[in-house]
């Protein structure tokens, strides 16, 4: 009886493994290109913003200097 419950245990959580494997497969193609343009565009931003402050910064000491 231990036997047959621990198969019936194992086939279950094979089943449950590979629905879920299977499930994320398909939608990788779709979520992963969702989710590498925002990456990119935040690190974008980011970096135009890092880029301004700089700017702004290098005018502020321009400034103080005259």
């Amino acid at each position: 009886m231990k036997r047959v419950l621990a198969l019936m245990f194992a086939l279950a959580l094979t089943v449950s493994m590979s629905s879920f494997a299977f499930a994320q497969a398909g939608s990788d193609a779709k979520s992963g290109d969702k989710m590498e343009k925002p990456a990119k565009e935040k690190k974008a931003k980011k970096k135009a913003a890092k880029k301004e402050k700089k700017d702004t910064m290098k005018k502020d000491d321009m400034k103080k200097d005259k």
